[in-house]
């Protein structure tokens, strides 16, 4: 059974541009391993400029796979230099009922 995640990927300073690149090459690179089912994932961005991504997981075994593969932990190490993953109750618009984010074209 799948499994949805929200990631939250706050940009560090100046490295706004290069977090959307790695972004928009994430769901491909987790698709050609396998990981992830064929649903569309959601970019969408935070007033504080977080970049939230909604995608699914083929399953809990597929994130294990993750962490033992070595093209996922190269464009991990990729996500780490250009941004710091932050708590999606960190983002004001979690305290909101109805919480809207700005969608990001891939």
């Amino acid at each position: 059974m799948g499994r949805f995640v929200i990631a939250c990927y706050r940009p560090k300073p100046g490295k706004e541009f290069e977090l959307e690149k790695v972004v928009a090459e994430h769901m491909p690179v987790l698709r050609t391993q396998g990981l992830i089912t064929g649903r569309p994932a959601h970019v969408m961005r935070a007033a504080d400029g977080t970049i939230l991504e909604v995608f699914e997981w083929k399953s809990r075994e597929a994130i294990e796979q993750a962490h033992r593969n070595p093209e996922v932990h190269k464009l991990w190490a990729r996500f780490d230099a250009v941004c710091d993953y932050e708590k999606l109750t960190n983002l004001a618009e979690a305290g909101q009922m109805f919480a809207e984010f700005e969608p990001v074209e891939m």
